[in-house]
């Protein structure tokens, strides 16, 4: 298997999104609707944990899709978006023109353990196991202590999510994360897990039963999954 690179993504930049949305035809959804469930359940989670964040970190931004969306969360005043590919940012920062919104490589931005929310969807199966401990070391080291770091991977224990991966150029050949080896690569970096949760079971298709997703998020055959961790204190 190979991972995409920097090269990768600089050269995805322009066409992201559609590569994506030709992957999700799968699921009769668009990029957007995953988007606003992944921000809308971790909005009721840091509403039922009392954390309502005011400085938030996109781990791994891209084309910045998901600013709009955290920077809504209530308490919400900054965001730092971070990325391997500057052709990314460019494209997140043309896209968010706020002051409220900055962005940097993860070379040139130095953690400081002053976040008070870390987000980061579907991009640690990009980095090379290898090189797993080193971000979320970098992660750990943003955040101030009892910050909350918010995981979201896609599950490979999902046959649709593994089909729709396969459809995706640069998300084909990726090296996924089962729950177990999230969680572990969490702990070992230090980080308290609080808990694990599976999203998006039904397609577009069968979206009379998604009535019934509350009650199955902690059954493992989610799209994607969350596992939501919190830097100690002391």
């Amino acid at each position: 298997m190979t991972t995409p690179t920097k090269s990768t993504f600089d050269n995805y930049a322009a066409a992201y999104e559609s590569a994506l949305s030709q992957g999700l035809t799968a699921t009769g959804e668009s990029a957007d609707y995953f988007a606003r469930g992944r921000i809308h359940f971790l909005q009721k989670v840091l509403t039922r944990l009392g954390h309502t964040p005011t400085r938030i970190l996109d781990f791994g931004c891209g084309t910045g899709a998901s600013i709009p969306l955290l920077l809504a969360l209530p308490g919400a005043q900054e965001i730092t978006g971070v990325d391997i590919s500057p052709e990314s940012l460019k494209i997140a920062a043309e896209k968010n023109p706020t002051p409220r919104a900055r962005f940097a490589t993860f070379q040139s931005l130095t953690p400081a353990a002053s976040i008070d929310i870390a987000f980061c969807n579907g991009v640690f199966h990009h980095i090379p196991p290898t090189e797993r401990p080193a971000a979320m070391k970098y992660i750990f080291d943003s955040l101030r202590p009892g910050g909350i770091f918010a995981l979201w991977e896609n599950n490979p224990w999902n046959p649709g999510t593994r089909y729709v991966m396969s459809r995706i150029p640069f998300d084909r050949d990726a090296i996924t994360l089962s729950p177990p080896e999230s969680r572990r690569l969490a702990q070992s970096t230090g980080f308290e897990i609080l808990f694990t949760r599976f999203l998006f079971f039904f397609p577009r298709s069968l979206r009379w039963l998604r009535w019934l997703e509350p009650a199955f998020n902690r059954i493992p055959l989610g799209g994607q999954y969350l596992v939501l961790c919190r830097k100690p204190t002391e």
